[in-house]
C-alpha cells in the first residue's frame, strides 16, 4: 500500500489530467443519454409471456396506443359530442398517429334501405340535437357490447378517444402534440390521459424534473453536513467533486454505449453522489489523523492505513449491486446494477487516486500545527455521542445486545405483513391526473391491464371465428373480465343485420362476402393481421389482485389446452400474466440478490482481512438492520415493488462499508496495543466519526427523495435513509460489542 500511495504522489499531475480529460469525454456524451419509461421495453426475451406480448403490442398497435378520457355528467349531449368531434379530428392531424377511434367515427353496422350500410357511429357533420335523436343515439350505443364498456362507460359519464401510432412516431413527441393540442382547446368538460405513451412520456417528464429538481438540493444539503462536520473547504469540495465526476463518468459511458435512464437508473446519481462522497469522507478522514508538515508523508500514511479498508468497502457494495444481474425480471433492473457498480468503481479509483494527487498537487493541507486525532477528542460530536457511546459499549455490551435482540424480535412480525404490489397506479400520488385517469378506467372501463388472446389460422374460417366467440363466452364467465373485443364480433353483428341470427356463419363462402364489407376499415387493424393468418381477442383484466391473476392464468390455461388445435392454435398473454411473473420475481430478485451479496461479502471480506469470522462479524450488523427494514417495511404498509425491492441490497452494499472501517480499525489497533479499550476507543473516535458524517450525509441526501413526485422513488429515498440510520448504528454499537465479547472470551 506504501508503494501505491507513493506512486499516486508522484504521478498526481498525471492523474489530474488525465480525470479532468476523461471528465470532458464523458461529459459531452451526456447529451446522448436518453430517457425511456415504457417498462414494456424492459421485459425479457426469455419469458414467453412478455416475448408475445410485445409481439402482440408491436403487430396490433397495443403497445403504441394512447387513450383520451373524457369525463361529463352526460356524453349524449350535442355540445359534448360537439367536444369529441373537435378532439378526434385534432388526434387525426397529429404527424406521427396512424388511427383515432371515437365514440364519433366508430365502425357502426347497420340495416338500411340499401342494405347494409357500415360507416361511422354518428355523422359529425349532423349530430343528433333533439331529445329524441340523443336518446335513440344513447339506447343503441347502450344495447351494444362492442361500445358499451368499450367505448363508453355503463353510465354514460366517460368516453374513450383511443389513438395508435405508426412505426416510425416517437411516441413522447407524439404524446406531448397531442396533449398540448387537446388542453389548448380548454373544453368544458374534464380531460385525462392514458395509455402506453402517454404514460411513458409523463413518467419521463417526471423523472426529468425530479432530476433537475432534486439533485440540485441533495448535492448542497450534503454539503452543507460536510461543512458542519469537516469545517474545512476540502472537506466540502473533494468528496462532493469525486461524487459529481464519478456520475458524468457513468452517465457518460450509459449514453456512450446507447443505454437509456430508465424508472431505476434514474436513482443512479442520487446514489453516487452518496456513495462517492462516503469513499472521499473516509479517505480524508485518515489524512486528518495524519496531519504534519509533509504533507506527502501524511498523504503517504493516511493511504496505507485506509487504502485496505475503502477498497473492500467499494468491493462490498459492487457485490451489492451486482447482485440485481441474478434473478432480476426486468432488463432496466439489471442495466441499473451493471451502472451502480460501475460508478462505484469509479469513486473508489477517485477515492485512492485523484483525491490524494489533489492533495498534494495544489497544496492543500491544514496550517494548524494540532494534530486533528487530539481536536476530534474535543469536537461536538465525540464529547456528546462518541466518547459516551464508547464507555456505554464497553461497560454494558449485554445491554446493547439485549436491546438490539428485542428491536429483531419486533422486526420479524412486520415481516410477514409486507406486501407485494406491480400495479402502475401506485407509482403516482393521489389525486395526481394519471392516477385518476387509471382509476376512471379501472372503474368504468374494465381495467387497463390488456389481455391478448393469439390465433393462429385461417381468420376466414368458420371454425377459428367460432373459437374465438367460444373463448370470449369462456372468458367473461370470469369475475375480472368485463368486455371482450375481436373481429369474430364483426362478422356476428353484419350477420345479425343480414337477418341471419347473432352467429358466424357455417359457409366459408359467405364469411368472405361479409369480410368484403369489412375490407380497409381501419378498425380492423386492432384485431387481425394483413395476411389474414393471425387474429387477437383484445380485452382488460380488472381486479390488481395477483391471486385473481395467478387464478386466471389457470383458468386460460385449462380452456387453451383442450381447444387448441394444429388449424386454430391459441395462446393468451397480457399485463396480468406478466405481472404474476414480475411479483414472483420480486421475491426472487430480493432473496436471490440478498444471499448472493452476503455470501460474498463474508468471503471477500475474510479474504482480505484474512479472517472468515471478521466476515461474519462484519455481515450482522446490516443483516440484522435489513431485518429492521423489511419489519417497518410490513408496519407501515409500504408494498415490495420494483421500486423498494431495489432497497435491501443498496442498503446492503452501502451500509457494509460502515462495518469493514469498525472491524478493520479495531482489529489495526488491537494487533499493535493488545489493549481492548483502546482499539475500541479508537475505531468508535476516529472511525465513528466517518461513519456519523456519512450515514448522516448520505440519509441526508436520500431523504431529499420524498420530495420526489412518484411514490416509489419517495419510498425508496426514506428506507434507504432507515437502512443507513440502522447499519450505521449497528457497526456503531452491535459490531463493537460482538468483538468485545469475542476477545474477551480469548484474553
Amino acid at each position: 500500500m506504501d508503494k501505491l500511495a507513493l506512486i499516486t504522489i508522484k504521478l498526481k499531475w498525471y492523474i489530474v489530467l488525465l480525470v479532468f480529460a476523461l471528465t470532458v469525454f464523458f461529459g459531452f456524451h451526456i447529451k446522448d443519454l436518453r430517457i425511456n419509461s415504457d417498462i414494456i421495453s424492459s421485459l425479457p426475451d426469455d419469458d414467453p409471456h412478455a416475448v408475445l406480448f410485445k409481439k402482440i403490442g408491436e403487430q396490433f398497435g397495443g403497445n403504441n396506443m394512447g387513450i383520451i378520457i373524457l369525463e361529463a355528467d352526460n356524453i349524449f349531449k350535442t355540445d359534448v359530442l360537439q367536444n369529441i368531434v373537435k378532439i378526434t379530428d385534432t388526434l387525426k392531424e397529429v404527424e406521427g398517429i396512424n388511427a383515432v377511434t371515437s365514440l364519433t367515427n366508430i365502425i357502426d353496422i347497420k340495416g338500411g334501405d340499401f342494405g347494409i350500410e357500415i360507416g361511422d357511429l354518428i355523422d359529425e357533420y349532423d349530430l343528433p340535437d333533439t331529445p329524441d335523436e340523443l336518446k335513440a343515439l344513447r339506447d343503441r350505443v347502450m344495447s351494444k357490447d362492442m361500445y358499451r364498456g368499450t367505448i363508453i362507460s355503463d353510465d354514460g359519464t366517460a368516453t374513450l378517444m383511443i389513438f395508435t401510432l405508426n412505426d416510425e412516431a416517437d411516441p413522447q413527441t407524439v404524446a406531448r402534440t397531442v396533449k398540448d393540442k387537446v388542453l389548448a382547446m380548454d373544453l368544458p368538460v374534464q380531460i385525462y390521459f392514458t395509455g402506453s405513451p402517454m404514460l411513458v412520456t409523463y413518467i419521463s417528464d417526471l423523472m426529468t424534473s425530479d432530476l433537475m429538481k432534486l439533485l440540485p438540493i441533495a448535492f448542497l444539503l450534503i454539503a452543507f453536513i460536510l461543512m458542519l462536520s469537516f469545517r474545512t473547504i476540502r472537506g466540502v469540495v473533494l468528496p462532493l467533486l469525486t461524487a459529481i465526476i464519478a456520475i458524468v463518468w457513468t452517465l457518460g459511458i450509459m449514453g456512450l454505449a446507447g443505454y437509456e435512464m430508465s424508472m431505476i437508473s434514474n436513482n443512479i446519481p442520487i446514489i453516487l453522489l452518496a456513495v462517492g462522497s462516503a469513499y472521499t469522507i473516509h479517505v480524508l478522514n485518515r489524512i486528518n489523523q495524519f496531519e504534519e508538515k509533509d504533507r506527502k508523508k501524511a498523504v503517504i500514511t493516511a493511504l496505507s492505513f485506509i487504502i485496505t479498508p475503502v477498497i473492500l468497502a467499494a468491493l462490498t457494495t459492487m457485490i451489492g449491486f451486482v447482485s440485481f444481474i441474478f434473478g432480476a425480471y426486468l432488463t432496466m433492473i439489471k442495466d441499473f446494477g451493471i451502472f451502480t457498480a460501475l460508478g462505484t468503481f469509479f469513486t473508489l479509483l477517485l477515492s485512492i487516486f485523484f483525491v490524494p494527487a489533489v492533495i498534494v498537487a495544489f497544496s492543500i493541507t491544514s496550517k494548524k500545527k494540532e494534530k486533528i486525532a487530539e481536536r476530534s477528542k474535543h469536537s461536538m460530536l465525540s464529547k456528546n455521542i462518541l466518547i459516551p457511546l464508547h464507555s456505554l459499549l464497553f461497560k454494558h455490551p449485554k445491554y446493547v445486545l439485549s436491546v438490539w435482540s428485542i428491536l429483531i424480535v419486533l422486526s420479524v412480525g412486520g415481516i410477514f405483513k409486507i406486501e407485494r404490489s406491480v400495479d402502475i397506479k401506485e407509482y403516482f400520488k393521489k389525486g395526481d391526473p394519471t392516477r385518476m385517469a387509471e382509476e376512471i378506467m379501472l372503474k368504468k372501463f374494465g381495467g387497463t391491464k390488456p389481455v391478448f388472446v393469439l390465433f393462429r389460422g385461417d381468420m376466414q374460417s368458420p371454425e377459428v371465428l367460432k373459437m374465438m366467440i367460444k373463448t370470449e363466452i369462456y372468458m367473461k364467465k370470469s369475475p375480472d373480465i368485463k368486455n371482450t373485443q375481436s373481429v369474430a364480433n364483426l362478422i356476428e353483428d353484419i350477420n345479425d343485420v343480414m337477418g341471419n341470427g347473432l352467429k358466424i356463419p357455417d359457409d366459408r363462402v359467405m364469411i368472405e362476402q361479409l369480410w368484403f364489407l369489412l375490407d380497409g376499415n381501419d378498425y380492423m387493424q386492432r384485431f387481425v393481421s394483413d395476411d389474414l393468418d393471425e387474429g387477437i381477442i383484445l380485452s382488460t383484466f380488472l381486479s390488481p389482485d395477483n391471486k385473481s391473476k395467478k387464478a386466471f392464468g389457470e383458468y386460460m390455461d385449462k380452456f387453451i389446452k383442450e381447444n387448441s388445435t394444429d388449424d386454430c392454435q391459441i395462446a393468451i398473454t397480457g399485463m396480468p400474466f406478466i405481472d404474476v411473473t414480475m411479483d414472483r420475481s420480486l421475491v426472487k430478485s430480493q432473496f436471490g440478490s440478498l444471499t448472493i451479496a452476503v455470501i460474498f461479502v463474508i468471503i471477500i471480506v475474510g479474504l482480505i482481512l484474512r479472517s472468515f469470522s471478521s466476515g461474519i462479524y462484519a455481515i450482522i450488523p446490516i443483516v440484522i438492520a435489513i431485518i429492521i427494514l423489511f419489519g417497518f417495511m410490513g408496519i407501515a404498509g409500504i408494498s415490495l415493488n420494483i421500486g423498494t425491492v431495489l432497497v435491501a441490497s443498496v442498503a446492503l452494499g452501502i451500509g457494509i462499508d460502515y462495518s469493514i472501517h469498525i472491524i478493520s480499525h479495531f482489529n489495526h489497533i488491537f494487533e499493535q496495543s493488545n489493549n481492548l479499550e483502546k482499539a475500541l476507543e479508537g475505531s468508535i473516535i476516529v472511525s465513528g466519526k466517518a461513519i456519523l458524517i456519512n450515514a448522516i450525509s448520505v440519509s441526508a441526501g436520500f431523504l431529499v427523495l420524498l420530495f420526489s413526485q412518484m411514490v416509489p422513488l419517495q419510498y425508496f429515498g426514506l428506507l434507504i435513509a432507515f437502512s443507513m440510520i440502522g447499519s450505521s448504528l449497528g457497526a456503531l454499537t452491535l459490531l463493537p460489542v460482538i468483538l468485545i465479547l469475542v476477545k474477551r472470551r480469548k484474553l
